[in-house]
């Protein structure tokens, strides 16, 4: 016989939710739950688009709009963002929070080459993504389609404590979109997920543009600022 558990109201849940916050955060202070205080769960467009790829994922589409429910209402009740790894707790109908770990493999080899080769040349489009900004010269390093460094279905791998058959059931699909919300505070958390090292890849872009400055110069100029120089330009 399936079991399914007793329907608990949103108010009462969320209420739940936030007695638990206030309960956990006396012996851990650095819980991290996500509070949405908008309409939106994400509002930039880090957020945005991690958001809109997450549905690729789901094997069943009703758990889509369960998770975006939970997010919204305070269900997920701590989530840290590690080196290519997430774990959260979601708060469910049950007592105990349910346990959340998302894997997303590092990037490949050729992935971090073609996102060299698509940065050559981006030297201030890259340096705006320190301040958080995401200049629109570099969408297509985040979406292209097989290319892109959003993770793929092969590249990322879901883990719940609940009972639910779904690969990403309601509780997994609310963590996504927590991370969602995440980005919209710091940005930087991508390249953490994503095991990319971010000042190395600016570092490297600037190598690139360098290169190409002494190579259409033929030599060395004044004007070419060393290392030293070019790092505490970017803050770096």
């Amino acid at each position: 016989m399936a079991y399914f558990p007793k329907y608990v109201p949103v108010a009462k849940r969320k209420k739940k939710a936030q007695a638990l916050v206030s309960k956990l955060k006396k012996k851990n202070p650095d819980l991290a739950p996500i509070i949405i205080t908008g309409n939106s769960i994400a509002t930039m467009w880090w957020g945005k688009a991690w958001n809109k790829n997450l549905e690729i994922y789901a094997d069943y589409s009703n758990r889509i709009s369960r998770g975006r429910s939970y997010v919204r209402n305070g269900a997920v009740i701590d989530l840290q963002i590690k080196t290519g790894i997430v774990q959260a707790l979601v708060q469910g109908s049950e007592g105990e929070p349910y346990r959340i770990e998302i894997k997303i493999a590092p990037l490949s080899k050729e992935k971090w080459d073609s996102l060299l080769a698509l940065s050559n040349q981006k030297i201030d489009s890259i340096a705006e993504l320190l301040e958080g900004k995401f200049p629109r010269e570099l969408e297509e390093i985040f979406l292209l389609k097989g290319r892109g460094l959003f993770p793929t279905r092969k590249e990322i791998e879901f883990n719940c404590s609940c009972y639910d058959w779904a690969n990403m059931c309601k509780h997994v699909t609310a963590a996504l979109y927590g991370i969602g919300a995440r980005f919209d505070e710091d940005p930087t958390l991508f390249f953490t997920l994503r095991s990319i090292e971010f000042e190395a890849l600016v570092k490297k872009t600037i190598e690139q543009k360098m290169q190409s400055m002494l190579k259409n110069s033929g030599k060395k100029s004044c004007r070419v600022l060393d290392d030293t120089d070019v790092f505490e330009l970017f803050g770096v």
